[in-house]
């Protein structure tokens, strides 16, 4: 499945709806799917808030391999780089010592290492390329 759309909210809400049906109706198993909906948003989002930060929002592609034991996400643009063209390490931000010090943000990347098997980054020639692969073994 490939699908493109533009880098803002509202495109991305609905793709990635759409990619959570499309993986459901090829037979992503039910136990990872919400594991996959949720690193997909954060990813997505991230592109949107981050990768575009600054600059006219383009394109999000998205191409989804999807096999009987894993799926690989693939998520491109032409936005900014990650920092240092590296993945995050994906360390919760501090939760503060009472409601009013919780944060609004900084979980992102530690939800997508944690529903992951692994992830990539590569950055050439203008464009991002982030990799997202889920493993997904038969239950049994």
């Amino acid at each position: 499945m490939d699908l493109n759309f533009a880098a803002t909210e509202a495109e991305a809400s609905t793709g990635i709806a759409r990619i959570s049906t499309c993986l459901e109706a090829q037979g992503l198993p039910q136990h990872k799917a919400a594991d996959v909906k949720i690193a997909l948003a954060e990813a997505i989002n991230n592109v949107v808030e981050h990768a575009y930060a600054g600059i006219t929002p383009a394109k999000v592609k998205v191409r989804c391999r999807l096999h009987e034991n894993w799926l690989e996400i693939l998520i491109s643009d032409t936005g900014n780089p990650l920092p240092g063209f590296r993945v995050p390490d994906g360390v919760p931000a501090p939760l503060g010592s009472s409601l009013n010090d919780l944060p609004e943000g900084g979980f992102g990347w530690f939800l997508i290492h944690e529903l992951t098997s692994e992830i990539r980054y590569e950055h050439a020639n203008g464009c991002n390329c982030l990799s997202l692969r889920f493993d997904f073994p038969r239950l049994g």
